[in-house]
């Protein structure tokens, strides 16, 4: 890499996002630059995965609690905690915004699409007495491949939205334990479905992108 691309790497990207990469690299300029390449495009291999797992889960849970509830606004019938609510309430206002341009009134679908990835985790979190309200009557059956505890659950899902969230907001992963959580989202799509967990693989690049780790040699 020529010094007028150095600087432009360094300028666009800001000495700040580049300093994992440059600590990486023993301060390789263009070392670091082919990391980061390799950090998008592992980024982007992640992606299907994820998408896969997120769509899915908040569908099992949402049909889950609406079949148990017996309604499509199950959130106004079960007594959500704090931070629940405020979610719910935060999301549809959001959603109303938007919607009342287009002329129509917000429905369950838009808003189970639009709650975020922690929502749908969160209810199976220790707080809120989800336990007794939801996972016991009826949240266990979104997710018949499981059979253990609902805390260990929680514990292999809340690992996985950081990880996603690393993704979604551009920061490095290249120094997570990337095939750990590979196995881990896989692990999780089987509790929702064997079908689901051996289709993803079809489209997943992540164990080929993984092999194309640049090599850093010296730079290391």
């Amino acid at each position: 890499m020529s010094g007028d691309s150095a600087e432009w790497v360094l300028k666009t990207l800001s000495p700040a996002r580049m300093t994992p990469y440059l600590a990486e690299t023993a301060g390789d300029v263009d070392a670091a630059f082919r990391l980061y390449q390799w950090n998008l495009s592992v980024c982007a291999a992640f992606y299907s995965p994820l998408h896969w797992l997120e769509v899915a889960l908040r569908n099992a849970m949402h049909e889950t609690l609406r079949d148990h509830f017996g309604s499509e606004r199950w959130w106004e019938v079960v007594s959500l905690d704090r931070n629940g609510q405020a979610k719910i309430q935060e999301t549809e206002a959001k959603l109303k915004k938007r919607l009342d341009l287009q002329g129509r009134a917000t429905s369950a679908d838009d808003i189970v699409a639009a709650l975020t990835f922690g929502f749908w985790v969160s209810l199976v979190s220790r707080g809120g007495g989800y336990d007794r309200k939801l996972w016991v009557p009826a949240l266990h059956r979104a997710f018949p491949s499981f059979s253990d505890r609902r805390r260990k659950l929680h514990d292999e899902l809340d690992p996985v939205r950081h990880f996603r969230n690393r993704i979604m907001h551009y920061e490095p992963i290249f120094n997570r334990r990337l095939l750990g959580y590979h196995n881990g989202i896989y692990r999780l799509l089987g509790y929702l479905s064997t079908t689901l967990k051996v289709e993803t693989r079809r489209f997943d690049r992540v164990p080929q992108v993984l092999a194309e780790r640049p090599d850093l040699g010296s730079a290391r």
